[in-house]
């Protein structure tokens, strides 16, 4: 059952970063509608979205496959601290 679990995570981070994709390609084209539009710059915000919704996605994919291994880990270091203190 675990294993359905980390396929169906999986599967959703895949199509969330390929929606996120699109529409950040979409959102950077140019836009022509037969008349010469004066260019503004609008900085990078379609790229700033995507790392940001990409990373977001590879906090979901780690926490999801090794969460109960990072909870370890810092419950260990924790305490580790607390002896040496």
């Amino acid at each position: 059952m675990f294993t359905r679990i980390r396929l169906l995570v999986v599967a959703v981070l895949l199509s969330v970063l390929t929606c996120a994709h699109r529409s950040a390609a979409a959102a950077s084209a140019p836009r022509r509608r037969g008349r010469r539009e004066s260019l503004v710059d609008r900085g990078d915000v379609p790229g700033w979205v995507l790392i940001t919704v990409m990373t977001a996605a590879l906090v979901v994919a780690l926490w999801a496959l090794a969460g109960e291994a990072f909870t370890s880990l810092f419950v260990d270091s924790i305490n580790k601290v607390r002896q040496a203190g």
